[in-house]
């Protein structure tokens, strides 16, 4: 039975009403911004910048023709994809289901990544065993020590190029060379860092992988993952709400803090210059065996709004009930008004979120290009998140690990926590859609319980398996930027085959549509050449 509900009007009625947009801004910030553009700013610098915020903006004009047939025909994405026309198998979905089934492994491997990492912050923080607090000594020492070694010798080149500016005027040096940071190194430091390391190898041999690490970070993602598991199976949606608002608007305010008090220092204050550079639409060179573009490429397909999330947003729509007040299409006045006015609310909350997350993307890729890329630092493997926490040494100094660390753990659980509840809810859909399982709300709501129980414990058993969380992130990047371009058009296709005329847009959204499109056509693209080798 539908209970319509007529849209509100005034601007702070409809800010009461959104809702969708911020669990959305709390599955993307933990993954694509904390961990994947931080990742390309430490890697290009500041080239990409152009990059990362056309990724965040020309997405939400897909999202929005999802929403809008949500809230037409009341359908879940997966229903409404399994309409696109294409190959399909009869009575258990089409090419689209198909692949995002894929797509979906890829994801749960980057929730794997990400629990990973909210277990190494959670190590670093709070180690469980006296090996844990031994090797964050040591590590914290050599971290500590590069860092330092980077702020001395650009003081060193500022003060030699200010006695060449007084002879003879020229540019003052802005960022020292290599052989200079090697050189600025603290030879006692060094040899104190090395003993630290020595009797740490001493005490736990190494194996033939490397030097052994202890289990702290492994032991606190196995907690974290059945802690979820048990809150997200008697959650509902008012819950996720409030939770991933909290945990992504406290870390995001401490983010945008550090990158303004960043201009006080320096050594890794933004120019305008450098500001400007990253939006002249170039990229970077391949160096030292990384290549920027195929990580920024990877990034694309998770920055802003990423395939996973065009697919799960009309879910949170329905769930908030913009379909249900809307109600079935009747063909009469009433409930066109209800369509424009609902139609009006999903927008604000799609275009807000927007903001919010473009914003904190912004702030996240220049503490990685002004930090991470100077002092020569590139977040992998177990380092992830000990090398994130240097961004805001500067700023912080002896609190810097403390404070991101609190950021860190509240922003990737944000993550881990709405990306498991959106999941459980579109593959219990998908389980629909394929014939698996009945169409009974009923069943549904029972297997999005089950799976919610279900998710976090196989994200933790894939890190536990393959413990890279930046590089498990970036699979999932790549699996996403290849679904942009099918996403692109199942968007076409509702705008222009399952649109009612009340609803249809004007010329200038139509040509943004179709550059949104083309954009991820060409992401899509690319991606497949990176894969295949061929770039």
């Amino acid at each position: 039975m539908n209970q319509t509900i007529n849209p509100p009007r005034r601007l702070s009625r409809i800010i009461l009403c959104v809702g969708p947009g911020l669990i959305v801004a709390g599955s993307i910030v933990g993954s694509g911004e904390l961990i994947a553009t931080t990742k390309t700013g430490a890697e290009a610098g500041f080239s990409l910048l152009w990059l990362i915020l056309i990724g965040c903006v020309i997405k939400v004009f897909a999202q929005i023709e999802f929403g809008r047939y949500a809230i037409i025909s009341g359908k879940t994405t997966l229903m409404a994809l399994d309409e696109v026309p294409g190959p399909r198998i009869q009575g258990r979905g089409n090419w689209l289901v198909w692949y995002w089934l894929v797509m979906w492994l890829a994801s749960i491997s980057q929730l794997g990544g990400i629990v990973g990492g909210v277990g190494q912050a959670l190590a670093i923080t709070a180690p469980l065993t006296e090996q844990g607090t031994k090797f964050n000594r040591a590590a914290d020492a050599e971290q500590l020590q590069k860092f330092e070694a980077f702020r001395a010798a650009h003081r060193a080149s500022e003060q030699h190029a200010t006695r060449q500016h007084e002879t003879e005027p020229q540019e003052l040096v802005s960022s020292p060379s290599q052989a200079n940071i090697d050189q600025s190194v603290d030879a006692k430091q060094s040899i104190e860092i090395a003993e630290l390391w020595n009797e740490y190898d001493r005490e736990y041999q190494p194996t033939e992988a490397g030097r052994s690490e202890s289990h702290d970070a492994a032991i606190w993602a196995v907690i974290i993952a059945v802690m979820t598991s048990g809150i997200l199976v008697v959650g509902r949606y008012g819950l996720i709400q409030s939770f991933s608002t909290a945990l992504v608007a406290s870390f995001t305010l401490l983010v945008v803090v550090n990158v303004y008090w960043l201009q006080r220092e320096p050594e890794f204050a933004v120019s305008g210059k450098e500001f400007l550079s990253g939006l002249s639409f170039g990229f970077p060179a391949r160096s030292e065996g990384v290549n920027p573009i195929a990580t920024a490429l990877a990034t694309f397909g998770i920055i802003g709004v990423g395939a996973a999330e065009l697919i799960t947003y009309p879910y949170w729509c329905l769930e908030k009930g913009y379909g249900r007040f809307t109600g079935t299409n009747d063909g009469s006045p009433e409930w066109r008004a209800r369509a424009v006015g609902w139609m009006r609310v999903m927008k604000f909350d799609a275009w807000g979120a927007m903001v919010i997350y473009t914003f904190a993307t912004m702030a996240f890729f220049l503490l990685g290009a002004s930090v991470l890329h100077r002092v020569g630092l590139n977040p992998e493997k177990g380092a992830m998140v000990r090398t994130l926490a240097v961004m805001f040494q500067p700023v912080f100094s002896d609190w810097a690990a403390i404070i991101f660390l609190f950021g860190a753990i509240a922003v990737l659980y944000s993550t881990f926590f709405v990306a498991n509840a959106s999941h459980a809810r579109t593959f219990a859909d998908c389980l629909r859609v394929i014939g698996l399982i009945d169409h009974a709300e009923e069943t549904y709501r029972k297997w999005v319980r089950i799976l919610s129980g279900v998710f976090p414990i196989l994200c933790v058993i894939i890190f536990l398996k393959f413990q890279s969380p930046a590089k498990l992130v970036l699979i999932s990047g790549i699996a996403q930027g290849v679904m942009l371009p099918m996403l692109a058009g199942a968007a076409l296709y509702f705008r222009y085959r399952r649109c009612v005329d009340e609803l249809k847009p004007g010329r200038i959204w139509d040509a943004c549509l179709w550059l949104s499109a083309a954009a991820m056509l060409v992401t899509g693209g690319w991606t497949v050449i990176s894969v295949l080798g061929l770039g």
